[in-house]
């Protein structure tokens, strides 16, 4: 009787267990889905792109009219600007508890990362976490609470650098949303008051529901994950050296302005930008094409591939910039500081090994 009755309850459990070939499918759907759909989008940009655009005449601008001395500084700034942010998140790390990294180490779990985001978009965040929690042995949700809150760090400034820019440099955003169909139906958008209405409502809905069902799975690992971001934001503001979190954020994003404004200076139709009365020595059409760009990043692809360079033509053809020779800029600002990363990206690989090496020998 006894081992019917455990037969019984075998079946069930087996027939209530999700099958393991079901979930190996989901896995790898799961998998292709993260590489396939990045591609997708990048590849429809280009396409997009490529019947808009003269690439003759771009390939005639890249390789006669560019100054290459330029984008040689712009590769040192990518570098600089990588292990800044490296620093940065040490600060973090150490103040949640985690043993001090030497700089060498901070600055290759993010040349790591953004070579990896190339391949996978967002899969470069998982790594360094892991990276980090191997390296030094700590918990891996201490350090992806600190990687969370240091990308709500660059949220932060993103939105700071749209206010600027709102301010700043109303008439040409204005010009934007007047003059191209895609300004149009974002301005047509942010002003329905369904819509702000409506997420309200589904806020209300989804805070009713994690109250109610806190105790479920799903909403468990919600509010582990909110959690982990308070944590992570806390830490910022009671740690030790946080104005020097603050200098190192400022100078994170100063780098990255200056890697597109001084791809102006590479090219004579942007030179141009840096005298025009008004543009305040190119640095308004900087900010705005370093504004458009930051968002652009939030659409998942490869590096930015397409989405950055589509967002980046829109802005300068803001400021009377031809469709060739803005797509000419746009494709030579990414591609020198998708270069860089490559490079960083091979260094670190040799870093890790040798490391690793010689951990075991000691």
């Amino acid at each position: 009787m006894n081992s019917d009755k455990d037969n019984n309850i075998t079946k069930n459990e087996s027939a209530s267990s999700p099958h393991p070939k079901d979930e190996k499918w989901k896995e790898i759907l799961s998998k292709t889905l993260k590489v396939v759909l990045p591609l997708g989008v990048s590849a429809g940009m280009i396409i997009w792109m490529s019947h808009k655009l003269n690439f003759h005449q771009i390939w005639n601008i890249i390789s006669h009219d560019c100054n290459y001395g330029w984008l040689f500084l712009v590769m040192i700034i990518t570098m600089f600007s990588y292990s800044i942010r490296g620093i940065r998140w040490g600060y973090q790390l150490r103040a949640a508890g985690i043993p001090r990294m030497s700089v060498a180490a901070e600055s290759v779990s993010i040349f790591s990362a953004y070579a990896i985001n190339l391949i996978v978009p967002y899969l470069g965040e998982a790594w360094r976490c892991v990276f980090v929690a191997r390296r030094e042995k700590a918990k891996l949700s201490t350090v992806i609470g600190t990687d969370i809150a240091d990308r709500g760090s660059d949220f932060v400034m993103i939105c700071l650098l749209l206010g600027l820019a709102l301010i700043v440099a109303n008439p040409a955003l204005t010009h934007f949303f007047d003059q191209y169909a895609v300004g149009r139906d974002i301005e047509h958008i942010l002003h329905q008051w369904e819509l702000w209405v409506g997420i309200i409502v589904a806020i209300g809905i989804f805070i009713a529901l994690d109250l109610h069902f806190k105790d479920k799975k799903f909403f468990q690992g919600i509010n582990t994950s909110v959690s982990r971001m308070w944590e992570g934001f806390k830490v910022i503001f009671t740690m030790k050296g946080r104005w020097t979190y603050v200098i190192l954020t400022i100078a994170i994003w100063v780098c990255y302005f200056l890697k597109i404004y001084l791809c102006f200076f590479a090219f004579p139709f942007t030179r141009e930008l840096l005298s025009h009365p008004g543009y305040a020595w190119g640095l308004l059409p900087g900010l705005v094409a370093f504004v458009f760009g930051s968002f652009s990043m939030g659409i998942p692809s490869n590096g930015g591939l397409g989405p950055w360079n589509i967002a980046v033509m829109y802005a300068l053809m803001l400021y009377g910039m031809s469709h060739t020779d803005a797509a000419a800029f746009s494709i030579v600002a990414w591609g020198t500081q998708t270069f860089m990363t490559i490079l960083l990206g091979i260094y670190s690989v040799f870093y890790i090994a040798v490391t690793k090496k010689d951990k075991k020998r000691q």
